[in-house]
């Protein structure tokens, strides 16, 4: 469990991200398309795992800004924007920002992501939602790096996460 706030308010996720070093969960999450993607979809790719409550708070628009900006440079690397956000409601955030560099795939139907990464929100406000997250991880999975970030409103560490991939 992490402990965590959410505008100063303390909040928790039921768990822990996964291990520097470990394998990545497999996942089924769903795409704009409503098709289902999981993790062995990406496999040969690095991977950006970009995961926020909802893309219609500010705070997580910006995080798929900033890394659609920099996902056009990163060779063999997907960027996943994972939150329990509709597909509807994804694919429409994108089309009115121009987001072309990052792939938006949601949690909605089961939430086992949040569940199986450790980084579902619990007693709070957005008990359910995904916490603010970043994961990256390499070709085969193996997890590079790992970012809790410990307020809601705050954006992760966009440095950290990209060196992780050099």
């Amino acid at each position: 469990m992490a402990n965590i706030t959410l505008g100063g308010n303390p909040a928790e996720t039921i768990g822990t991200l996964p291990e520097i070093n470990s394998k990545a969960p497999n996942f089924t999450l769903t795409a704009n398309d409503l098709s289902s993607k999981s993790l062995s979809d990406y496999d040969g790719f690095r991977k950006v795992l970009n995961i926020f409550p909802s893309v219609d708070t500010g705070v997580c628009a910006t995080s798929a800004r900033k890394f659609n900006e920099e996902a056009s440079t990163l060779n063999n690397t997907k960027v996943l924007c994972i939150s329990k956000d509709l597909p509807f409601a994804q694919s429409r955030f994108c089309a009115s920002e121009g987001l072309e560099n990052v792939e938006m795939l949601s949690d909605f139907k089961d939430g086992s992501f949040g569940k199986n990464y450790g980084l579902e929100i619990s007693k709070s406000a957005f008990s359910g939602l995904h916490s603010r997250v970043v994961i990256v991880l390499d070709e085969n999975n193996k997890v590079l790096y790992t970012e809790q970030v410990p307020e809601i409103g705050q954006e992760p560490n966009y440095d950290n996460a990209l060196k992780a991939l050099k």
